[in-house]
Order: structure tokens, then C-alpha cells, then sequence
């Protein structure tokens, strides 16, 4: 058998038939360089669909959705104008009692946050507590971003005739007319709350503000309350509907409900012009709740920082005077001062009153109230509804 250097010719061929199963050690590097370069191209795509360290999440409710989505691109071009740097605003919309939900189950951890009214932030910070943390999440520094007054609406020609002008002219109805009324669902809708929060403060002689537990628990309350209930006849789940159902449907479908101003604004005309009357918003006599729309920056553990500097420069933004008259278009007030109103938007025409100073602006419940309302609600309800 040939053998060349100590080898065989078979052992020679076998040998070369392995090696060539192993490329050599240039190309071993340029297939670990390769792969090093897929792992970081895959993590990068992860982090910057995500976001990546410029982005933040903004909770906010269905309400404002319209002009925060025109509003946030502008807000991400001034802010890469500015600062020379991209930041990405991924927005989460819901509804407020839902983004409460949301945020104490740990489903959504956002850096700042806007319910629909700040009657909710106490709330959010007793069921925090309740959770067992020490500190509130959401503190007294938040700002207004957008206003809508809470209304009593009706048909021209009724309030006319019944002379109604709060929610103690409703209770006085109750007890001798006949009529529809209607409002969101407490548990659905932030302006279902803010109604019968109204509703309450009203048959307790308190405002908001001063409502205690026990006040829940008063028969005389509970049954003023249940008399005006019993002339419900539906509970929407979202605010806007009963504008629009009142305007398609007309006086014989609805007479009063409650909503937000933007709600009577919307529909007005169209009533009008539909029935020969008009949908007009009432401001309760002694006062009412504003939609607010609070940016509040959330004191949580996964809040970083430079996360706050940007929802701070988002929120400066979003009260700038040419953001402000953007909301206006959506029915909403400016809650910046210096922003001038729109007449040609809010009017009389429109079912509205441009100048409400007159109206006093009332103060959310306490935490413990506002549960308490959610507890009760039951006890009041039209229960055939």
C-alpha cells in the first residue's frame, strides 16, 4: 500500500474530503461578522418600531382624538426643528374610566396621561393607593389642555316653557310632567359621571367638592335623584350620541339629556332645520363641571427623566395659540387665556353662549365620593332602561 510521508493515499483523500467541510478561518470571521451585523440590524428594528429611547406614550381619551391626532405630527417636526432630534408621540386613545383601568393593571404605562376631566385624578389616586404604593401617581401639577362645560340640553320651545335652568328645575318637573330624559352611563363615559355627579351635588344642596360618602347613602338624595332616573330613557355609552340622536330623532325621542357643549354645537343646525326647533345648551344656575382634559405627567417608576422633559415641551405645545384655535374647530374652549374665542363657532346660532363668565366653574369630587357614585349608581337608575 503506497504511503506518502507515514500516510496512505486513501487516508490522504479522506483528509482532504473533511477539511473541505470546514471554510477557512477568513471566512469563519466573515459569517460570525454577518451574523453580528443581522442580531444588531433585528434589535434596532425592534427598538425603533417601539419607539426607541425618543419616544414616549401618551394616554388620552376618545373625546379629543381628532385634534390630537392633527396635532401631535406638528408637535414631532417642531420638536426635530428645535432640538435637531426625532421623538415619536405614540398615542393611546380609550375611554377615561377604561385608561384608569388600564393604567392599575399595568396594561399601559404611559409618561402622561389625560382624562377627559380632572374629576378622575383624585380617583386614579386612590385606587393607586389602594394598591398598596405610598406616594399618589398623578400630583397637583397638571395643566388644562382644552375646556367643555358639562350642559343640561333641550328643545327651544320646552325650556321656553318649563323655564328650566338647572337640575332643580328637572327635579320640580319630575314630580308633576312627563317627559324623556337621558345621559351617558356613569360607568362608560366620563360625561355620564360628571351628569350624575351634578345630579347629586344638586339633591344634596352641596357642590361637587363638598359631597361625603354619607351623602350616598341618603334616602332623600337617593330619591330625588331616582324621581329625575325614572325619566331616562336610555344610557348611552359614549357622550356624543344623544346630540346626534336628539337632532336624527327630534322632540317626540328625547326632551332633556346631558352632555358636553361640543355635543350641542355639532347638532344644532341640523336640529333646526330637521324639526323647526332648536337643540339650546342650558349652564346650570348653579354651576357646572368642566371637561378639562388635564395633561398630567404620571409620578411612576417607569417614567424616566428626559421622558418628562419632552411630555413637558409637548404639553407647552399644545397650548400654544395656533394648537388652541385648531381645538376650537372641534368645539372645544381654549383653556389658554391669551387664545381668543371663536364666535363664529360658538354662538347662540350654534345652540350656545360665547360669554359664560357668569357660570361658576365647580371642583371635583374626592376620590372616595366618585366611588361611591359608581357603588350607588345602581340604586338610582331607571332599572327598565
Amino acid at each position: 500500500m503506497l504511503r506518502i510521508g507515514g500516510v496512505t493515499l486513501a487516508e490522504r483523500k479522506k483528509k482532504r474530503k473533511w477539511l473541505k467541510l470546514f471554510p477557512k478561518h477568513g471566512y469563519i470571521l466573515l459569517l460570525i461578522g454577518i451574523l453580528i451585523g443581522f442580531l444588531l440590524f433585528t434589535l434596532i428594528s425592534v427598538i425603533f418600531e417601539k419607539g426607541g429611547v425618543n419616544a414616549i406614550e401618551f394616554l388620552y381619551t376618545s373625546e379629543k382624538q381628532s385634534w390630537i391626532e392633527e396635532i401631535t405630527p406638528l408637535f414631532e417636526q417642531w420638536y426635530f426643528e428645535k432640538h435637531g432630534e426625532r421623538v415619536q408621540i405614540e398615542l393611546t386613545v380609550t375611554g377615561t374610566h377604561d385608561s384608569v383601568t388600564q393604567i392599575l393593571w399595568g396594561n399601559v404605562k404611559p409618561v402622561a396621561w389625560s382624562p377627559a376631566s380632572s374629576i378622575w385624578i383624585p380617583y386614579l389616586n386612590l385606587m393607586w393607593k389602594n394598591l398598596g404604593n405610598q406616594e399618589d401617581i398623578a400630583s397637583d401639577n397638571w395643566n388644562r389642555t382644552v375646556l367643555s362645560p358639562v350642559v343640561i340640553v333641550g328643545w327651544k320651545s320646552l325650556i321656553k316653557q318649563h323655564n328650566i335652568t338647572g337640575f332643580t328645575d328637572l327635579y320640580e318637573l319630575a314630580k308633576t310632567h312627563d317627559f324623556k330624559y337621558g345621559h351617558p352611563d356613569p360607568r362608560d363615559s366620563n360625561g355620564g359621571t360628571m351628569i350624575v355627579a351634578l345630579e347629586f351635588a344638586e339633591a344634596a344642596c352641596k357642590k361637587p367638592e363638598t359631597l361625603e360618602i354619607d351623602d350616598f347613602k341618603d334616602e332623600s338624595v337617593l330619591e330625588s335623584v331616582r324621581s329625575l332616573e325614572s325619566k331616562a330613557v336610555y344610557y348611552s355609552k359614549s357622550t356624543g350620541f344623544f346630540g346626534t340622536w336628539a337632532a336624527l330623532n327630534g322632540p317626540s325621542a328625547i326632551s332633556y339629556f346631558g352632555i358636553y357643549e361640543n355635543g350641542v354645537i355639532d347638532n344644532a343646525l341640523k336640529a333646526e332645520k330637521k324639526w323647526g326647533d332648536a337643540l339650546v345648551a342650558i349652564y346650570p344656575e348653579n354651576g357646572t363641571l368642566f371637561t378639562d382634559h388635564p395633561f398630567v405627567i404620571l409620578d411612576a417608576s417607569w417614567v424616566e427623566p428626559w421622558q418628562k422633559e419632552v411630555a413637558k415641551e409637548y404639553l407647552t405645545f399644545l397650548l400654544k395659540e395656533e394648537s388652541q384655535q385648531k381645538a376650537q374647530q372641534y368645539g372645544f374652549r381654549p383653556a389658554n387665556p391669551n387664545v381668543p374665542l371663536d364666535t363664529t363657532i360658538f354662538n347662540e346660532e350654534n345652540g350656545v353662549r360665547a360669554n359664560i363668565a357668569d357660570v361658576a366653574t365647580l371642583n371635583p369630587l374626592r376620590g372616595e365620593a366618585l366611588e361611591a357614585l359608581f357603588t350607588v349608581w345602581i340604586k338610582v337608575k331607571n332599572q327598565g332602561t
